[in-house]
This record gives C-alpha cells, sequence and structure tokens, in this order.
C-alpha cells in the first residue's frame, strides 16, 4: 500500500525496494551488512549523531555497522540491553540534542517494546528513527520464528513509515537512493513537512545476515559533509504570526506549559502580563513569574479578572489552567508547540470555542504604568502566599556577641539537619542544587505538583516526559539526556533525576549497564513514600473502602532500594533528613542513587 505524507500523524506505510548495494571488491560479501552501513552513514550526513542498539540477531548487520562507523567517525553509539530502556534513551539524547536519534531494533516483540517511547516521542514532538530489522516477504506469513506485522505497529504515532525490501546483491550500489531515503526520514522526524515526532524504517534482511567489516573498510563521515540543519528539530505548522498590543484595560496573562521555551518569559514580559510558568515550561524565571498561579487563578480578584490568555508549551500540571480557557470570556491565543496535538481544552466544553492558533507572537505597543501594576499585585500575593520557607538558624544570632545567642544559633541549626525530609523539603533542596551547567529531570509522580507550587524562579534546564505523562522511561530518559550534555566541550554538569518509589520501579531496566558501555554522570533522587501518593488526591478516595484504594491504586511496596542498587552496580545513600540530603546532592559518585524517605 503507497499513500503520501500527512502533516497530521497518519502514518505512510510504504513499501520501498532497497537501493542495490555492489558486490565485490567494495563490498563486504553481505548485502545486509553493506546496506546497513550505507544506511547509517547517510543518516550520519544528514545530521544524526547517535544510534541506539540493543542485541539483536536479524539487526545484526546494523549494530555491527553501527559500531565499526561509530570507531571510524560519524556517529556516537550507545548500547542498551532491552528495547523499552533503548527506546526512552534515545528520547533523551533527542531531548537535549534538539536532533533525532536513531533506536536500532530485532524483529519481533523487540519492536514492540518501543511503543512507549515513541507514544512519548509522537505526543511531545521529539525527533526519532526507528530502524526496525525484519524478515523479508518469503518468511512473512508463513508462522517463521519472531516475525509479525512490522510496518505501522506503531499506528499513528508514527506519520512516516517506509517497509524497505530485504537488499541484494545485484547491480551498481545506489547511493543517491540511499541518501534521499535517509534525508526523507529525517526530515520528517525533524518537522520539516509537519510536527516533529518519530518515524519507521522497517529493513527486512536475507541471509547472510551480516559480515566482518575491517576498519580500513569503513572511513569516517567528513565533517564538511553532515548537514547539521537538517536534523534539527523545528515546527512549521504553517500557522501566522500574532501581533499582540498591550491591553488597554490589563487583564492578559501568560501561560506556560512543559517546553514552552524562554520566549514565553520575554512575552510575558513585553506584554506587560503575569507569567504563569510551570517547572518544566523552560520559562521559570524572570520578573513576572507567578508562582502560586494555581491559588490565584481560583481567586475571584485574580483569575476571575482575566480576559486573555496567551499559551506556549503544554500544560498538564493544574486544572485551574483548562477551567481558564474554557470560559467564554477568555481570549485564547495558542502558540503551536511540536506535539502531536494542539492545545485547545475549551474544545471540550465548547465545541464552537475560537481559540486562536500561531506560529509565534510579536508584540507591537509598550506598557503603561497599569500593566505594572497587573504584574505587580499578582507577583507580591503570590509571594505573601509563598511566604518565607523556613527560614531556618537565625544568621543574626550567629555573629551576635552574645553567647546565648550563639548558642541558640548551633541548636536551631543541629535541629534542622535533623529534621525528617517531607515532599516540599525534598524539591526544593533539589531544585536548590540544580544549576544551568546541570539538567534536571521530573517524574511523572506528586513530587513534579509539589515542585511546580513551590519552587522559585530559576533559569535551568528542566525535562519532563509530559507528552503523555507516563511514569515509565524516567530515568532511561535522564541518561540519554546525560549522554548528550556530556558530549558538549568542557561540560562539567550533573544529570539530576527525581521520582517517586514507583516511578523508580518503573524503570530498573535503565540500571542495567553492559560492561562496555561509558558510564554518565546521573543522580537518581527517590522520594519514597512507600506507593503512588498521587492517587491520593482523587475524590474517589473519600467514598473508597481504604483498603480497597492500596491495594488496587496506591500499591505500597517494600522494596530494599540499596539491595538493588547496588547489585547493579550504582553507588547508594540514604537521605533521612535535612543534613543527610544535603551531603547526599553534592555526593561526587558518577553514578549515585538517594533514597529520601518522605514524612508526609
Amino acid at each position: 500500500m503507497t499513500s503520501s505524507a500527512t502533516n497530521d500523524a497518519t502514518a505512510t506505510n510504504e513499501t520501498t525496494t532497497a537501493p542495490p548495494i555492489a558486490d565485490g571488491p567494495a563490498g563486504s560479501g553481505s548485502p545486509a551488512t553493506d546496506f546497513a552501513l550505507a544506511l547509517l552513514r547517510e543518516l550520519a550526513r544528514a545530521g544524526v549523531t547517535d544510534v541506539v542498539v540493543s542485541p539483536g540477531s536479524r539487526s545484526q548487520a546494523l549494530a555491527l555497522a553501527a559500531v565499526a562507523l561509530g570507531r571510524a567517525g560519524g556517529i556516537t553509539v550507545h548500547v542498551r540491553l532491552d528495547e523499552r530502556t533503548a527506546g526512552f534513551f534515545a528520547l533523551g539524547l533527542a531531548v537535549e540534542s534538539g536532533r533525532p536519534a536513531a533506536v536500532v531494533t530485532t524483529s519481533g516483540t523487540a519492536v514492540a517494546n518501543l511503543h512507549p517511547a515513541v507514544l512519548e516521542a509522537h505526543h511531545s514532538g521529539v525527533p526519532m528513527v526507528v530502524l526496525s530489522a525484519d524478515r523479508p516477504d518469503e518468511l512473512r506469513g508463513i508462522g517463521s520464528n519472531q516475525t509479525t506485522v512490522q510496518p505501522g505497529l506503531f499506528g499513528p504515532a508514527v506519520s512516516f513509515v517506509r517497509d524497505v525490501q530485504a537488499p541484494t546483491a545485484h547491480g551498481g550500489t545506489d547511493v543517491d537512493a540511499v541518501r534521499s531515503l535517509a534525508r526523507e526520514a529525517v526530515a520528517v522526524a525533524s518537522g520539516h513537512t509537519g510536527q516533529p515526532g518519530p518515524v519507521q524504517l522497517n529493513v527486512a534482511f536475507r541471509e547472510p545476515l551480516s559480515a566482518g567489516l575491517r576498519p580500513e573498510d569503513v572511513p569516517a563521515v567528513p565533517e564538511d559533509e553532515v548537514d547539521t540543519e537538517h536534523a534539527r528539530r523545528r515546527v512549521h505548522a504553517g500557522l501566522p504570526v500574532a501581533e499582540l498590543a498591550p491591553d488597554d484595560q490589563p487583564a492578559t496573562v501568560v501561560i506556560a506549559g512543559h517546553d514552552a521555551g524562554e520566549d514565553a518569559e520575554r512575552i510575558a514580559w513585553e506584554l506587560g502580563a503575569p507569567l504563569l510558568a510551570e517547572v518544566s515550561s523552560g520559562a521559570r524565571f524572570g520578573r513576572n513569574l507567578v508562582v502560586t498561579y494555581r491559588e490565584l487563578l481560583r481567586d475571584p480578584g485574580f483569575g476571575g479578572a482575566v480576559r486573555r490568555a496567551v499559551v506556549l508549551g503544554h500544560p498538564t500540571l493544574s486544572r485551574e489552567v483548562p477551567a481558564l480557557l474554557q470560559r467564554a470570556d477568555v481570549e485564547t491565543v495558542v502558540v503551536r508547540g511540536p506535539g502531536a496535538d494542539p492545545f485547545d481544552p475549551a474544545r471540550a466544553s465548547r465545541p464552537d470555542a475560537a481559540t486562536s492558533f500561531v506560529s509565534d507572537v510579536r508584540v507591537t505597543g509598550r506598557t503603561t504604568p497599569a500593566h505594572r501594576a497587573w504584574v505587580g499585585r499578582w507577583v507580591a500575593t503570590s509571594r505573601a502566599l509563598l511566604g518565607d520557607g523556613d527560614a531556618g538558624p537565625d544568621l543574626d544570632a550567629k555573629r551576635s556577641g552574645d553567647r546565648a545567642e550563639r548558642n541558640r544559633y548551633l541548636r536551631d541549626e543541629v535541629a534542622l539537619r535533623r529534621r525528617p525530609v517531607d515532599r516540599t523539603m525534598l524539591v526544593e533542596a533539589v531544585w536548590g542544587a540544580t544549576w544551568p551547567h546541570d539538567r534536571l529531570v521530573l517524574g511523572a509522580s506528586q513530587l513534579i505538583r509539589v515542585a511546580d507550587a513551590h519552587v522559585p524562579g530559576k533559569k535551568i534546564r528542566v525535562h519532563a516526559n509530559r507528552g503523555l505523562a507516563g511514569i515509565d522511561g524516567t530515568v532511561s530518559t535522564a541518561l540519554g539526556i546525560a549522554a548528550a550534555l556530556e558530549r558538549t566541550p568542557d561540560s562539567v554538569g550533573t544529570t539530576r533525576v527525581l521520582v517517586g518509589d514507583l516511578t523508580f520501579l518503573h524503570d530498573l531496566g535503565a540500571f542495567v549497564t553492559g560492561t562496555e558501555e561509558p558510564t554518565h554522570r546521573v543522580q537518581v533522587v527517590v522520594g519514597n513514600d512507600g506507593g503512588g501518593a498521587i492517587f491520593r488526591g482523587l475524590e474517589v478516595a473519600a467514598t473508597t473502602p481504604e483498603q480497597d484504594m492500596r491495594r488496587v491504586m496506591t500499591t505500597p511496596q517494600h522494596v530494599d532500594v540499596e539491595r538493588v542498587v547496588t547489585g547493579l552496580g550504582w553507588a547508594y545513600r540514604r537521605a533521612a533528613t535535612w543534613g543527610d540530603l544535603e551531603g547526599a546532592l553534592t555526593d561526587p559518585a558518577q553514578r549515585l542513587v538517594v533514597e529520601v524517605p518522605l514524612t508526609d
């Protein structure tokens, strides 16, 4: 079946005959190996810098060609032992680099294990190239081992599929055809023709499945032949740029959801609008930032006075934001993000809602003292609601000439360091320990919501898998981010990932690494409250027997985290108090898990 690529996530499941690869002096003796090497070289020329591989027989030509090309210079190869973690590792590489990573799998259920990462990539607009190895036509549909229908396996989550027929040794090398296939796949993944996201090249291979590659047979990919811009993520929605002026009577807010980017802060400043920025927005900083936006949106004097909302990114952490945008008296302008679906909560309750979708916002005109007063009320009230927090020991008492005052300071300091850790203390400590050269990854647990409600403005890189907000693959994503971060010159940053205990358990495979693989500077901080605390806030909890809620919803567990992670080769620290936590977050260990028993 053949159809043309579309901009809407409808998969193009096209059968393509593999360009012929020459055998003989320039060939390896295996058409599979020759084609795999040619394809990977052209992906590298198209700007792909990373290939993630999991072991498998049918995919051996791709895996071995990737290692050979990586040794020569052209790509970086990462090996993960299972496909589920490999998919999320590739996702993390793409998040940090802004370019699609390729992920290689063998046939059968191996391909299906990529599905969670592919779904997240689709819904968050993260580019990815799936290279799935398959049986040739004659072995399909006859009960062959490890054979299923792989083209289109991911359904609408993949907008571009090519079922590449098994290469043969007949004919000359058609380099132009290989290059065209690779460049088209990278272009679609990167968002040249629609929303960025995952694509699939399903490549069939016949025996012999591979042949040895000598180093002298695999030259490097010259840097001047690499088109880095071709692979850079972009959003081409074909939408207009909105020209907005500060309103005559200030009543605008700027909402920055996940992956909004720094432009949200600029737009809020130029419009004279409060900035309601989620913790993973990339815009959680600046003079207009309002941390306690949820409380204020519920307040008629604040949220009730809003008449225009400019939305960037994908808001997912509150009910108040969708409720605001569903009001008939609020004009909504949405800057279309890279994800598969436009953010349009008004359509759920008002099918005729006229949300404006744009590619960018250009602010015309200037703000007035009235706008500064509008923003000032929001910011001041937010700061008052937050309060001073736990100010800790009195520093004036520390410097006092009175011995009793100094002794009081010492007692207060000791008491603070011995204090058990609650969720707010944990998120504030992790946030405080993270700086612009670091990366912070937040799991889909109660902790990201606590962080969103409490942590102050700070211009740091924060990521969370919020496309579908699943809890799986979080540590693997963080490891991929770390791998890309550490490749940058003079990189000294740590990738820190904050998860709940169930999110941690959902990705135990991430901690298993082959002995030949490099380690990365990663801290995994596990807030352990013995189950899914996020479900305790559901309305049904008030009318359901507690035992039933515990068994099927909060699912408490008793896993010995120390034994698990040290058995897998990671360092471990337990931080039961504030003093323990401060020390653990500055531990220089390369691969460290910090377990924090939570008191609430």
